[in-house]
């Protein structure tokens, strides 16, 4: 595997560790660059261009960060006092340090889905009217694909659904798509299929794509008008940014096609896994690049059973007490599958071992 440290580990815990191909590190050295700040750096313009014309929209904005990508966008979709409609288990709501509250101003109001998908009903119900007393609803956020829910894809049917209930109470529709390229593929459909029923979304280079570094908010001219000056109010008004641009315009003109490898491998994972006693996973949610497994049967810890592995040469994610979660990325192949598995296999011999002493 590629990497320093980690280098002979197997490390499944996310597809944030890729590293840049050569191609991509040839590229930044090689960028032309200017003052993004004045819109003068051409590399950026180039990215940002390519990125809106691949989603269908009118105009993109790179960031430094996925998080900062939907800060930005909440914000330039919302006012202070209004709230925002979003799955109970999304990114936004669980790992972004509460930044659309603290920093937006925002009243994120979860709305507990199936698989990661949020019933249009459901969504209908949680609307909050502007009143004196409520907080009046003007958003509604999807995850494209849903981290927490094992990387399951929202169908284009099932955001053209959401998207019929925001428009019929004026709300805006945003997406949350680091991984839609993800569900691109594993649905063999243009992306575009999935940004025609969304206002504006988000999508991250640094995942899947392998960039180092970077995210793109997509939207309507207007709309990144108001998400650039949000982005230079959060500290993202970057400079020469197009040592970052550059290897993001070789991830979307060739690294795209890829992610079914990881998909692939996922699949291959998922299915070990669902073979040894004591792991439990529901194989319907492996759709692309992430398995979430439980250690219920195994009377593990999820900490415990990281720790194994880890001194075995396998990395991965703890996302709560007794579940654990791996990705697939560029620079996991087949062999590192089926090692992995054996290692898990091992793992899961000892404890029960030891659970009969």
């Amino acid at each position: 595997m590629d990497g320093d440290e980690t280098s002979s580990y197997i490390d499944l815990r996310s597809d944030t560790v890729t590293l840049p191909t050569e191609e991509m590190l040839e590229a930044i050295r090689n960028a032309k660059l200017g003052d993004d700040v004045y819109r003068e750096d051409p590399t950026v313009n180039q990215l940002e261009e390519l990125a809106a014309e691949k989603m269908g929209k009118e105009a993109a904005l790179l960031v430094p960060s996925g998080t900062m990508a939907n800060l930005v966008a909440v914000m330039a979709n919302t006012r202070r006092g209004e709230s925002a409609i979003l799955e109970a288990e999304s990114h936004i709501y669980w790992y972004e340090l509460g930044g659309i509250s603290a920093v937006a101003g925002v009243l994120p109001i979860p709305v507990k889905g199936e698989m990661g998908v949020m019933d249009p009903h459901d969504i209908e119900a949680a609307i909050k009217p502007a009143s004196l007393h409520h907080a009046g609803t003007t958003l509604v956020c999807i995850e494209n694909t849903h981290n927490l829910a094992g990387g399951t894809v929202v169908t284009p049917s099932q955001i053209r659904a959401i998207s019929e209930v925001a428009k019929d109470h004026d709300l805006r529709l945003y997406m949350d798509g680091a991984r839609i390229f993800n569900a691109a593929v594993a649905l063999k459909v243009d992306v575009k299929e999935f940004t025609r029923h969304v206002d504006n979304l988000m999508f991250s280079l640094s995942k899947g794509l392998s960039c180092p570094v970077g995210s793109i908010v997509v939207g309507s001219e207007a709309f990144i008008e108001k998400a650039r000056r949000i982005r230079k109010m959060l500290g993202g008004g970057m400079r020469q940014a197009g040592i970052i641009a550059a290897p993001g315009i070789i991830a979307l003109e060739r690294m795209i096609d890829r992610l079914e490898e990881d998909h692939k491998n996922a699949r291959l994972l998922a299915e070990g896994l669902a073979k040894i006693d004591g792991i439990s996973l529901d194989l319907r949610t492996v759709q692309t690049n992430i398995v979430i497994c439980s250690l219920d049967g195994l009377g593990a810890s999820a900490e415990m059973f990281i720790e194994k592995l880890k001194a075995r040469g396998v990395l991965v994610s703890r996302m709560c007490k007794t579940r654990i979660r791996f990705v697939t990325h560029r620079g996991i192949e087949r062999r590192h599958i089926e090692r992995a598995l054996s290692i898990i296999g091992e793992v899961v011999g000892e404890i029960r071992r030891r659970g009969r002493v």
